[in-house]
């Protein structure tokens, strides 16, 4: 296939072309394919680094939706059970490019642009650096805010920080 074809999902465009032009000048990112051999990254991958970038800016106190954390938190009390450093980040990964979503809960206080621009840079560079895939977007959606008040309120008598 010599053409372009673009893939294209919640309105998302992440190239998954044969022939890509990278920004090294050559038809794929710098080091992923060589004479030696073709590497491939997981999504699954991206989707690690991205959560745990996103979770490195100071203000965020926590990725995903309710659901997603009740589960997570469900999931922590199981003995052997690992938490998921994925939970609430959805990627789309071409073969050049990458598209990164996150949810979000901050902490109250922080400000929320300043902060979605720090953690969109951080998820960027964390990216690039190691996959070497262009992040062509970051959408965040900020889905609550954290108060440690609340969390003092539904904890049992006799667990309340005093």
């Amino acid at each position: 296939m010599t053409g372009t074809a673009t893939e294209k999902s919640a309105g998302k465009t992440v190239q998954s072309d044969q022939k890509p032009a990278a920004r090294n000048g050559s038809a794929h990112p710098e080091g992923l394919v060589t004479d030696q051999g073709t590497t491939s990254i997981a999504d699954i991958v991206v989707q690690k680094i991205a959560g745990l970038a996103a979770r490195e800016v100071r203000g965020v106190h926590a990725l995903g939706g309710g659901a997603a954390r009740a589960f997570g938190a469900l999931r922590d009390r199981i003995p052997g059970a690992s938490a998921s450093v994925g939970q609430g980040v959805s990627v789309e990964v071409g073969e050049k490019q990458a598209a990164v979503d996150l949810e979000l809960v901050v902490e109250y206080g922080v400000a929320i642009a300043e902060l979605a621009r720090a953690v969109r840079r951080n998820v960027i560079t964390a990216i690039e650096q190691m996959t070497a895939l262009e992040v062509v977007e970051v959408n965040i959606n900020i889905n609550d805010v954290y108060i440690p008040e609340d969390d003092e309120e539904s904890a049992p008598a006799g667990n309340r920080v005093q």
